[in-house]
């Protein structure tokens, strides 16, 4: 589909293009039909449509659904809506650290480590 027409007045093209172009850039191979949103009128060419599929060209899903609904081609609608995705759930970090147990409380300090450096580490410098 190619957006032709002013602004808040949309109308398209239905057209042929390469793989490699976008349809933005004019360079179309065929003009097949068109497409007015605001009025639902659409006028297209059902036998180049079926031509240019039967020699391997995929509509987009916006116009394979409406191809389907037209009963040009017979298949099962596209969902071209996005993919729900579940908001990633963060856990909310404890205020307080918890506890440690017992057997952590009782052991030495590392050599490499003292507890006065690892407080020196934590806080942020001025």
């Amino acid at each position: 589909m190619q957006r032709t027409g002013r602004i808040n007045s949309p109308s398209y093209r239905i057209i042929v293009v390469e793989h490699a172009e976008g349809p933005k850039t004019g360079n179309i191979v065929e003009k097949v039909g068109t497409y007015d949103p605001k009025s639902k009128q659409r006028v297209l060419d059902a036998e180049r449509i079926k031509y240019w599929i039967s020699v391997g060209a995929k509509p987009s899903a916006t116009v394979h659904n409406m191809l389907v609904s037209l009963g040009i081609i017979n298949a099962k609608k596209i969902n071209v809506l996005p993919k729900y995705k579940e908001p990633v759930k963060e856990e909310a970090a404890p205020e307080a650290a918890p506890a440690a147990p017992a057997e952590v409380l009782t052991e030495e300090p590392s050599a490499e480590a003292t507890p006065a450096e690892e407080v020196k580490e934590e806080t942020p410098a001025a």
